[in-house]
């Protein structure tokens, strides 16, 4: 009896739902349940239009709409058909890839640029699969990504249709959110819900699974269900009627119109209590520094306020993540290099949505002797190995943009940090500014050292560059030497260190900004995972470029292996004609060595035009090998 009891609460309020006061007792529990569960009371009151010929992408395109939502990425397939048809009818533009995993990476891409979601679109099975890697790195990264994903039909789960796995396991661990729609009425309110959840509080991504049969229309799905009239036997009239009534119960209220447009987006905020405080530890201090990092670009905020306040202040500033870039190409106030000299002598460090994992060595880079502000919007996130190594001040949890603008408000105009200190800690970055451009003028092994072709690049870049990072050895190297030119100019994977965004990146940048100059700036490993995207950029004509690091190998890992383990094994790789690669996908490739050394600003440069003439480009830049970053082991 205390089973049913528990229906007891559920059955009253869909009752009262309909205006019908009915005292549910125990002998008839069973029959109510029955009617419920099969959708038979929903029926009465919402019939199923059997004559309409429209499916349920047509629901998803409109709530994609609805939310501003202009591209929707892809690969092709059955499952998910009506989803790509009703986008592209519509308006929203569908950019098919070559892999899913590049698709997810370009919904990321324009997820961070946008300030919107990004949208991907996938079919069942191995096509979902091909995604994990790309989603567990927006989750690590924080970007609010829509994942849709077709499955079979509902009446076919686990009962081996083609590519029916269980799906939700894969991606639970993965988003904040997952669903998985059951009827056509369903499709707006669950998209909807998706949507808010990828934005709210710490962003991140959501799953909504598709079946099959909500996405196409009735005759079709009526057709593909087999259902022959009433029957013959007991046995076959119970089929017959199970099929007939769950066809309508998935097309029940289908077409009713419902709300389509955004749920509200909760963020958390700082207190007045809190920034009040904060502003009395910045206003004591004679030494405070602010590590940036990629939350603090996140909406509601506009980035150039955030600039604002930051350059208000004074206060000197390390960007990592999605926040290089913010300061602009040059500032005063901004620090590139010898991080942790300058974490050892500050008083105060402000923590911007900079997180104590790896790259701040778990914590062990803070000096005990400093005062810590930690500001993120993820709980987990702000206190991360604060157990151990380090201990905040002041934890804020809440967004570091607002946090920051009103940080400064607090502040007032008249405070502006200590000169004397500013300077100190820019001395030091013209310092090693000049030993690297030393370093650059060195003889390698063989072919171009990698300081000298990075330093031209650099010159060569327009100020209206986007650069998206891909790679290891050659990559680390880069972010040395290259300067973003503005906020939101600078694409890298974040905290998982995934390898081959680049292909997506890129594209989801272009998409965002087509006047951009779109730059790759790719290992000879990494290029790997996504050369087959300049089909892509052909196709669609986005024209990015890439400037390819080739010293034929995974040379990140050899720099530890072989003085670890004294092997080289698995750590070489060819110097491939990645030129030559990019042309036969629709590209046109240039390639640099030490035979045209004294023409490399000039390649560069026609590279560059090329581009800006509408085509993809690739600059396979055979490199050799230097010292300029050993002794970095990174296990």
């Amino acid at each position: 009896m205390a089973s049913w009891d528990k229906l007891y609460p559920e059955l009253q309020k869909y009752f009262t739902q309909y205006a019908l006061p009915i005292t549910v007792s125990a002998a008839t529990i069973g029959v109510i349940f029955f009617l419920k569960r099969f959708g038979i009371i929903y029926q009465y009151f919402h019939k199923a239009d059997e004559t309409s010929t429209r499916h349920g992408g047509e629901l998803v395109a409109q709530v994609l709409k609805e939310h501003n939502i202009k591209h929707v990425f892809t690969l092709v397939g059955g499952h998910i058909s009506p989803i790509l048809v009703a986008c592209e009818k519509i308006g929203i533009k569908v950019i098919d890839t070559r892999h899913e995993v590049t698709a997810a990476f370009a919904a990321d891409a324009v997820a961070r640029m946008s300030g919107t979601v990004g949208v991907c679109a996938v079919t069942a099975g191995p096509g979902l699969t091909n995604t994990v890697t790309a989603i567990k790195n927006a989750q690590m990264a924080e970007s609010p990504v829509l994942l849709l994903g077709g499955a079979a039909a509902t009446l076919l789960k686990g009962r081996g249709a083609l590519q029916d796995i269980d799906q939700m396991s894969l991606f639970k661990p993965l988003c904040k959110f997952c669903a998985t729609v059951t009827t056509v009425r369903d499709i707006v309110p669950t998209i909807r819900q998706a949507l808010q959840e990828a934005q709210s509080n710490t962003p991140g991504p959501v799953f909504v699974e598709l079946p099959i049969d909500v996405l196409y229309n009735y005759k079709l799905v009526q057709d593909q269900m087999g259902i022959k009239g009433s029957g013959k036997g007991i046995v076959d009239k119970i089929v017959q009627w199970y099929l007939r009534n769950h066809l309508a119960n998935l097309f029940s209220g289908a077409w009713e119109p419902r709300p389509t447009g955004p749920l509200p987006v909760k963020q958390p905020m700082a207190s007045r209590s809190q920034v009040k405080q904060c502003s009395e530890l910045v206003s004591r201090s004679r030494k405070p520094v602010v590590l940036v990092g990629s939350q603090a670009t996140l909406p509601p905020t506009d980035v150039n306020d955030l600039r604002s306040a930051l350059e208000s202040m004074g206060i000197p500033c390390f960007l990592g993540g999605m926040s290089r870039g913010l300061l602009g190409r040059y500032s005063k106030i901004q620090c590139r290099q010898k991080r942790r000299d300058a974490l050892r002598e500050a008083d105060l460090v402000i923590l911007a949505g900079s997180v104590c994992d790896f790259r701040l060595n778990y914590g062990r880079v803070l000096s005990r002797k400093s005062k810590i502000i930690a500001v993120n919007r993820d709980y987990d996130q702000l206190h991360k190995n604060s157990d151990m190594f380090w201990k905040p001040t002041v934890g804020v949890q809440g967004d570091v943009a607002s946090f920051v603008v009103e940080l400064q408000a607090e502040l007032g105009d008249n405070y502006k940090c200590d000169q004397d200190w500013v300077k100190q800690l820019t001395v030091r970055d013209d310092e090693k500014e000049k030993a690297n451009r030393a370093k650059a003028e060195e003889s390698t092994d063989q072919h171009l050292n990698p300081l000298k072709v990075l330093q031209i690049v650099e010159e060569v870049m327009s100020d209206n560059t986007i650069m998206v990072a891909d790679g290891g050895d050659f990559v680390a190297t880069a972010a040395y030497i290259l300067r973003p030119r503005g906020p939101l100019r600078w694409l890298d994977p974040g905290a998982f260190g995934t390898l081959g965004v680049g292909g997506g990146f890129a594209l989801g940048a272009k998409l965002c900004r087509p006047d951009a100059d779109v730059w790759i700036i790719y290992g000879d490993g990494t290029v790997g995972y996504s050369i087959a995207e300049y089909d892509t950029f052909t196709r669609h004509k986005l024209p990015v470029i890439s400037v390819v690091g080739n010293d034929a190998g995974w040379t990140q890992i050899e720099r530890d292996q072989v003085p670890l383990l004294h092997s080289d094994v698995a750590c070489k790789l060819a110097f491939t004609d990645y030129d030559k690669v990019a042309e036969g996908y629709g590209g046109k490739g240039y390639r640099l060595d030490s035979t045209n050394e004294d023409r490399i600003k000039e390649v560069l440069q026609e590279a560059l035009k090329e581009s800006q003439n509408g085509n993809a480009v690739l600059i396979n830049t055979l490199i050799g090998k230097t010292n300029f970053r050993e002794g970095s082991i990174s296990i």
